[in-house]
């Protein structure tokens, strides 16, 4: 579905990227992890065939970057960003549809054909939003929002599903809403691959399989989810001792003792 083979970028002079290889394949659900400049936004970009490599060769869907026709690809992959700029009073339904142009608002003269009708339906009762179907776009709640953007990116019957810190903005109980929603893809989705960006663990879904920690735009650790997301790599990456837990499928972070004990010798308790 995708793969990196020794990349670099550059931006303005400054190597951003430093030789990022990694593979996901079919059916398989990744997380992207770092902290804040780790250029987690920057491999996602050419996940979405959106960033062209300095050096090393990037290949999504099969079609390599620089020998492909990158409207088309985008097309086929599914892109779900939380600051979605949408402005306008469209219905639920009517977001979901824009997911088939590839707009962000409603095309003036397109008009849906029954079966993208009913494609965008069963997706939103599937995700939970049955009998919201004709409630406006600025009336919803971000976790409400959350799960439209999700639907509007599998309209398109992707092959390739990206999500881009989808928790923003979301309270505990919209996050947890929105995670299920994501692990439900597993089983209505079965072939889809996933990448998901986030620095947080509670924000991981019970379905990752696989994850990319990168720091300073190096790779720490990628590989099966267990064996990355653990306190070594975790505390490596972010520069600061973590105790990683993982409990019913889920992950958890806390400040390590060596952290715990700085805190107290400064007086903070």
């Amino acid at each position: 579905m995708v793969e990196l083979d020794d990349v670099t970028f550059r931006r303005e002079g400054k190597e951003i990227l430093h030789g990022v290889s990694f593979a996901v394949h079919a059916g398989e659900h990744w997380a992207l992890l770092g902290p804040n400049g780790a250029g987690k936004s920057t491999v996602l970009g050419f996940c979405g065939a959106v960033t062209h490599p300095t050096s090393g060769t990037v290949d999504v869907l099969g079609a390599r970057l620089g020998r492909v026709e990158l409207q088309a690809l985008r097309r086929t992959i599914g892109h779900v960003n939380p600051r979605h700029p949408l402005r306008s009073r469209l219905t639920v339904r009517e977001v979901v549809l824009t997911g088939l142009t590839g707009s962000i608002e409603s095309p003036p003269r397109w008009r849906p054909r029954p079966a993208d009708l009913a494609a965008a339906d069963a997706l939103i009762d599937t995700l939970g939003l049955a009998g919201k179907t004709d409630e406006k776009w600025p009336t919803l709640s971000q976790g409400e929002r959350g799960r439209v953007l999700i639907a509007r990116a599998l309209v398109c019957d992707p092959r390739l599903l990206l999500l881009d810190e989808p928790s923003t903005g979301l309270d505990v109980a919209a996050r947890e809403q929105l995670l299920e929603t994501i692990d439900l893809l597993d089983t209505t989705h079965p072939d889809l691959a996933s990448i998901l960006v986030t620095h947080h663990l509670e924000e991981l879904p019970a379905s990752t399989t696989h994850a990319l920690l990168i720091d300073d735009g190096r790779v720490v650790a990628s590989g099966a989810a267990e064996l990355v997301v653990t306190t070594e790599n975790v505390s490596a990456a972010f520069h600061h001792p973590i105790n990683v837990r993982r409990d019913d499928g889920r992950w958890s972070a806390r400040a390590g003792r060596f952290a715990a004990a700085r805190v107290r010798v400064l007086g903070g308790g």
